[in-house]
């Protein structure tokens, strides 16, 4: 079991790293460019700059505290806050009628719910 959860927050933590990092590193006219970013236009720049901060701490919370010990509660919290973002993107997408947008979120939600429930179980 202990694997499975490792190989979920992995996968996990990978995509919302790269997401948030490119949420962080790119300006919000040139995320507009990207069709499957037009949930961009609905929030302030400053706002998805937030969010990507949130995906790159939280990629950075599913892993290091469990793999350090340190703290290790942390991670199924990270998990939790994982859950309720992608759940809040499932919506927007739903919303601004995007159903592209939605199965990676699905799967995210998943994987979270996985690792939030395998982790506070554990």
């Amino acid at each position: 079991m202990n694997i499975a959860l490792w190989i979920a927050a992995g996968i996990a933590a990978a995509i919302y790293l790269a997401a948030g990092g490119m949420k962080l590193a790119t300006p919000k006219e040139k995320l507009l460019e990207n069709p499957t970013m037009g949930w961009v236009a609905d929030f302030s720049g400053g706002m998805v700059k937030f969010i990507g901060l949130v995906e790159v701490l939280g990629a950075i919370g599913l892993i290091l505290p469990q793999a350090l010990g340190i703290a290790p509660v942390l991670t199924p919290l990270a998990a939790v806050g994982f859950v309720i973002i992608a759940l809040g993107a499932i919506v927007v997408h739903g919303r601004r009628k995007e159903p592209r947008g939605i199965p990676m979120n699905v799967l995210l939600l998943v994987l979270s719910a996985f690792v939030a429930i395998g982790r506070f179980a554990g």
